[in-house]
């Protein structure tokens, strides 16, 4: 069985919880089908459940996320989202995209858990860090005459602590070099 991170994205405001995906795909169906029967049919959700979503949503942001209209002599109703869904639908898209991207990259995982081979492996004692309002560069002097410069990220120097003296190892990947603690 192969074990692999997950998540829920959701909208909140002062920690209350507002709505999630439910309402968001909610949201886009209608938008899609133009009406909220057409989008609970494609949802597989009952009328009542749907608008109970939708008025609890309105309720919690304080602002409506749909428009209705009635049907007259030459048609059916339908229902409109206003600006503000849009906005919400494009937020969370957004977001929800980012997260499925980073849970697939293989590399931030190697980053976060560090089972590195050997031979990847260069020893060296820092020299110098010098950290920028994102980044660091640590120069590294290893045993070879020789120093390895590493562009990583300011949290990650502080997070492993690095400072001028420290012995490090140099991690090279195909396109990187990274740095773990000898710890």
């Amino acid at each position: 069985m192969k074990i692999k991170p997950a998540f829920k994205v959701w909208f909140e405001s002062d920690g209350s919880h507002l709505f999630g995906q439910g309402t968001i795909e909610l949201l886009k169906q209608i938008l899609e089908k133009g009406n909220l029967v057409e989008a609970t049919k494609a949802m597989k959700i009952s009328y009542r459940h749907a608008w109970g979503l939708i008025k609890e949503a309105e309720k919690r942001i304080g602002e409506p996320l749909v428009e209705t209209h009635k049907g007259g002599e030459f048609g059916g109703g339908g229902t409109k989202l206003t600006k503000r869904s849009l906005i919400l639908i494009r937020q969370y898209s957004r977001i929800d995209n980012v997260l499925k991207e980073t849970i697939e990259d293989q590399n931030i995982w190697e980053g976060l858990f560090m089972k590195i081979s050997a031979r990847n492996r260069i020893k060296g004692k820092v020299i110098s860090v010098s950290k920028g309002p994102v980044a660091a560069s640590v120069k590294i002097k290893i045993e070879v005459p020789a120093v390895i410069t590493a562009l990583i990220t300011r949290e990650a120097v502080e997070e492993l602590d690095i400072k001028e003296g420290d012995h490090v190892a140099a991690v090279v990947k195909s396109t990187e070099v990274m740095v773990s603690t000898e710890n």
